[in-house]
């Protein structure tokens, strides 16, 4: 089998078990992901702008901004009030940072965003483990 059929069979894998997380997860575990996703994409266009891989980098923040564009959309402004709206401008600003950052070919952008990003997920982390009765992940 060649390198390129092992990639092939990887990404038909990580397709179908990210598939099958989504059909199976809770609103909350969603979030989740879409966090972890978006992290995902920031370090993947992270390594392609080190590498001056200048279209890859553009897809892969394309992709954070618009799993972004999914949390927004995901927020309850009625029932989160302040905190919904809080992290509404919260996700405009790592947005446009993700602009800046692709623009400017700036990787500590990229870091803040990322940094940022992480401590949202902390909190939904925190939250999933309070709810279950865990205690929180390191």
């Amino acid at each position: 089998m060649s390198f390129a059929g092992v990639r092939n069979g990887l990404q038909q894998y990580n397709q179908n078990a990210v598939r099958t997380g989504i059909d199976s997860a809770s609103p909350h575990r969603l979030i989740q992901m879409l966090l972890e996703g978006a992290l995902d994409k920031i370090a993947v266009a992270k390594g392609h702008m080190e590498r001056a891989e200048i279209q890859p980098k553009g897809a892969q923040i394309g992709a954070a901004i618009s799993i972004l564009e999914g949390l927004k959309a995901s927020l309850d402004k009625e029932k989160g009030g302040e905190i919904a709206q809080n992290l509404e401008d919260l996700y405009i600003y790592m947005e446009r940072r993700l602009f800046e950052a692709h623009a400017g070919n700036d990787p500590t952008l990229l870091d803040e965003v990322s940094d940022l990003l992480k401590q949202i997920k902390e909190g939904w982390d925190a939250i999933a483990d309070h709810a279950t009765g865990q205690a929180p992940a390191a």
